[in-house]
């Protein structure tokens, strides 16, 4: 685990103030939605062990755990953004045994993970349960689509400039700036902040080009 900057830390622990504040108990789903490169993961994780330094139970997941099989996931094309947007989570089982179950609270068992992408097969579940005060913080793509708007108590939406993200992808991913994969994920992108809008689902913006000294973007609603 990285050591976060005092500027990082601050800003991390206003936002779990924040949340705290309007969700102070129960079953609560926090989403962290943004481009590729954007520093959700970190974002989230940061977020997850501020809230637990608190003394609050929270609960870790990814949209990763969720994706189609990498027949569905390119039968349009290996390269197709439409593809990467439409076809690449099952989103129907991320609300069946994750979200849905974990909101119902009580002994309702949820399943955080249901896809290993990577291997390209599915995982055997693990239910899990959890106490009455939870917050449950998701990361990944496309989590204010219409199949999830609805889903969240509170969502953070983390962009950073273009440049940065590529370079993160390609450090990360082997992913050039420029190259037919790098398009599918850019042009998929598009595709989602056209058709879903997710800042205006956002309850708090963040840049996160500078991931030591993350900015709060206060958006005008006119």
């Amino acid at each position: 685990m990285a050591r976060m900057t005092p500027e990082r830390r601050a800003f991390i622990e206003q936002l779990a103030d924040e949340i705290l504040a309007h969700y102070p108990r129960g079953r609560l789903t926090v989403a962290v939605d943004g481009p590729d490169g954007a520093g959700k993961r970190d974002f989230a994780d940061d977020l997850s062990r501020e809230l637990e330094k608190g003394g609050h139970a929270t609960f870790r997941a990814s949209i990763d755990g969720f994706h189609r099989p990498s027949s569905f996931r390119y039968r349009k094309g290996r390269f197709s953004a439409e593809g990467c947007y439409e076809d690449s989570y099952d989103y129907s089982v991320l609300r069946r045994v994750l979200l849905e179950p974990f909101r119902m609270g009580g002994a309702t068992a949820f399943v955080a993970k249901a896809f290993d992408y990577i291997r390209d097969a599915q995982v055997q579940p693990k239910w899990l349960t959890g106490p009455p005060d939870l917050y449950l913080i998701v990361d990944g793509v496309f989590l204010n689509r219409p199949e999830l708007r609805g889903n969240w108590n509170y969502s953070i939406w983390v962009d950073a400039d273009a440049a940065v993200r590529d370079e993160r992808l390609l450090a990360r991913e082997g992913v050039e700036p420029g190259s037919e994969l790098a398009r599918r994920y850019s042009g998929a992108q598009e595709l989602y902040e056209r058709d879903a809008r997710p800042r205006d689902a956002a309850s708090a913006i963040v840049d996160n080009t500078d991931p030591d000294h993350p900015k709060r973007i206060f958006e005008d609603s006119c």
